[in-house]
């Protein structure tokens, strides 16, 4: 059974930082790409990053570009993202997910990313970032 665990949400104040992991079991995901989406209160749900199955290859959506970082280690079939100077606007459940498919190119991988087209996903863990 494929199964994707976030973990590492929590309350935070802004300004402050979390790290999310993401452990993938059930096969391994060493050649998927991974991503990190988040969905607010009465909000659809909204890519935030990814990364290529090597690594080589990171994608942010603006939002996220230059405070949140999106790493992973294969031995450990886990990704994380490190988010940094967390603003309130960062409040939302984030969800992992994996795609084993690959584009190619930076805009496909994009679209893939923006259109949210990924086959597994986690349960969700919450961030809150206070005032």
């Amino acid at each position: 059974q494929v199964q994707l665990v976030e973990s590492g949400g929590g309350l935070v104040q802004a300004g402050g930082s979390l790290r999310l992991s993401c452990a993938a079991s059930g096969r391994t995901f060493r050649r998927d790409t991974m991503g990190w989406f988040r969905q607010a209160p009465g909000k659809e749900r909204e890519f935030v990053a990814a990364i290529s199955w090597s690594g080589g290859n990171t994608y942010y959506a603006d939002s996220a570009k230059g405070r949140f970082t999106i790493s992973r280690d294969n031995a450990k079939n886990t990704v994380y993202l490190q988010m940094n100077s967390l603003k309130p606007e960062d409040t939302a459940v984030y969800y992992c997910a994996a795609d084993y498919r690959s584009y190619g190119d930076y805009d496909s991988e994009m679209v893939r990313n923006l259109r949210g087209l990924y086959a597994y996903w986690g349960q969700g863990t919450q961030v809150t970032v206070s005032s």
